[in-house]
C-alpha cells in the first residue's frame, strides 16, 4: 500500500479490530457490526484508520481525511487547482463525487488548451487527433487519457451549468486513476512547459551575457 501521508510504499501491517460500546460490538444500520483496522507507516509513522462493517465489503479511510496526493504544482492555474484538491479531499468518502470533479477539471484543461465541442468525449477526441507534433501527447498518456472515456458516463454526456457536477459511476480505482491522469496532464500541459521556458531563458541569459544571439 501506499502511506496517504507521506505517499511512500509499504508493506500492510494492518491491526483489526471490532468497534465496541459498553463492552459490546457495535452494530451497524445494515445488521451487520462495524469493525476498523489501523496501521503505521514505517517510513513517516503516521497512523491510517480505516472502518467497515461485516455485511460490506471494502474500507473507507477516516484518517486522515481525503487523498494525499502531493502539492498542486504552482504553474497550475487557481480554478483547475481547487478542483482536483476538492476531487482528492472526497476520494475516500465518494469515488464517484471525486471523479465528478476530475471529469470538471479534465474538461477545463481541455478548453484552456483550445480544445473545445458539444461533450467531453468529442473534446478528448480532438486532443488525441492533435496533428501539431509539438501538441500531441506522449503514447502513454494518449493511452491513460483514452480509457478514461470508458468509465461510466465520464465522457458520455454534454458538461454545462446544470450538469458539470453530474454523478459518476465509476469503481474506486477507477475515480483514483482519474486523478492520476489529471495529475499527468497538470505534468504535460503546464509543469513541463514552464521548465523549458525557465531553461531556455536561462541559456538565453547566458548568450545575451557573451553577446551572443537568442537560442531559436
Amino acid at each position: 500500500m501506499k502511506c496517504p501521508h507521506c505517499l511512500i510504499a509499504f508493506h500492510d501491517n494492518w491491526r483489526e479490530d471490532y468497534i465496541k460500546r459498553l463492552g459490546s460490538v457495535l452494530e451497524a444500520p445494515s445488521g451487520g457490526v462495524w469493525k476498523y483496522q489501523t496501521a503505521h507507516c514505517p517510513k513517516c509513522d503516521e497512523l491510517i484508520i480505516e472502518i467497515g462493517n461485516t455485511d460490506e465489503q471494502g474500507w473507507r479511510t477516516v484518517y486522515p481525511i481525503g487523498a494525499a496526493r502531493g502539492p498542486v504544482p504552482k504553474e497550475v492555474p487557481p480554478d483547475l487547482a481547487q478542483d482536483y484538491v476538492e476531487a482528492c479531499n472526497v476520494l475516500s468518502i465518494s469515488p464517484k463525487a471525486s471523479a465528478a470533479l476530475s471529469r470538471r477539471c479534465l474538461q477545463n484543461i481541455l478548453h484552456s488548451r483550445g480544445y473545445r465541442d458539444r461533450d467531453l468525449a468529442r473534446e478528448i477526441d480532438l486532443l488525441l487527433n492533435e496533428t501539431d507534433p509539438k501538441k500531441a501527447l506522449p503514447h502513454k498518456l494518449r493511452e491513460t487519457v483514452d480509457a478514461i472515456r470508458n468509465f461510466g458516463n465520464f465522457s458520455a454526456h454534454p458538461i454545462d451549468d446544470k450538469t458539470t457536477l453530474q454523478v459518476i459511476e465509476v469503481e474506486d480505482h477507477e475515480a483514483e486513476w482519474c486523478l492520476e491522469m489529471i495529475e499527468e496532464l497538470f505534468d504535460h500541459f503546464y509543469v513541463g512547459p514552464a521548465a523549458a521556458k525557465a531553461k531556455k531563458d536561462a541559456l538565453n541569459a547566458k548568450l545575451a551575457a557573451a553577446g551572443k544571439p537568442p537560442a531559436k
